[in-house]
């Protein structure tokens, strides 16, 4: 335990400024200015006298001369001893760092689980339209433009036959939807570094199947109609556990937190660079 020697207390003076009302004053007078405009001009009259006032009393404490006030101190100094004969030092390694994760999964690695996952999807969608319909082409048909465009109002029939137009269409809007995804996903990551599956699988299928089930009677009203979402709900999960299981197996980076400011500013530092290389060892 810390002991300590007192040496005699001395008198010191402190300079401060001097106390004033004349802030207050000012304030007063604003107050009063605005209220008069919805209530009675003389108030503001007062108000604008208050400010005057205050502007030149507040002006007074500090020209030509500041005021100030001596305050007296007393000053105790302390010999400060110790029985301890070495320091503690303590090492701290990165995981004592605030900023955490030390090493997150890429923007690449969401693209990549974007595209498995909305390869795998595809087949509970088709599974749904084959048991329920007895035609795989029912998703394909919902997803391709009906009820939009030059397909309205199709019928049942129409729908679980092969369309070559709402192919193609549900093809470009299935490839678009699942790479948007996977971008979106990969900005995600950092936010749960080490459980990328329970993001993917169960807490991002689950915002955007509400998302969509709010949306779309608006976007596409024939659409929301005919769409079993029970299955819509299985068919994200299935995309969000296989893209998450694809970003797993992912080599995940060092986080930019160990970059130098000009690199992570996208400025060209070779040197420092490899100084930084040089600092964080083999990676």
């Amino acid at each position: 335990m810390d002991e300590h020697e007192s040496s005699p207390v001395s008198e010191e003076v402190v300079q401060l400024p001097a106390p004033t009302a004349w802030p207050l004053v000012l304030a007063l007078g604003l107050m009063f200015a605005f209220a008069g405009l919805v209530t009675n001009m003389g108030i503001s009259v007062l108000g604008a006298v208050l400010i005057v006032a205050g502007i030149l009393g507040w002006f007074g404490q500090v020209w030509p001369h500041a005021h100030h006030v001596a305050v007296p101190v007393r000053v105790q100094k302390y010999a400060y001893t110790t029985i301890r004969t070495k320091v503690a030092r303590i090492e701290v390694d990165e995981s004592h760092r605030a900023r955490l994760p030390v090493h997150t999964p890429s923007v690449m690695a969401g693209v990549k689980g974007g595209i498995a996952g909305g390869a795998a999807m595809i087949f509970p969608a088709l599974l749904y339209g084959l048991i329920r319909y007895h035609s795989i082409w029912y998703a394909v048909n919902l997803l391709g433009g009906a009820g939009v465009a030059g397909w309205l109002n199709p019928t049942l029939a129409e729908i679980l036959h092969f369309r070559l137009s709402a192919l193609i269409t549900a093809t470009i809007i299935h490839a678009v939807g699942s790479l948007l995804i996977g971008l979106l996903y990969g900005a995600m990551l950092p936010m749960l570094p080490r459980h990328p599956i329970i993001l993917g699988g169960l807490i991002a299928p689950i915002l955007w199947s509400g998302v969509l089930h709010s949306a779309l009677p608006l976007i596409n009203p024939f659409l929301a109609a005919r769409i079993d979402w029970w299955w819509f709900v299985v068919s994200q999960v299935t995309f969000g556990l296989v893209a998450g299981w694809v970003v797993a197996q992912q080599v995940h980076i060092r986080t930019e937190q160990f970059l130098p400011f000009a690199a992570r500013v996208g400025l060209e530092t070779p040197g420092m660079m490899e100084e930084h290389d040089r600092e964080d060892g083999p990676k």
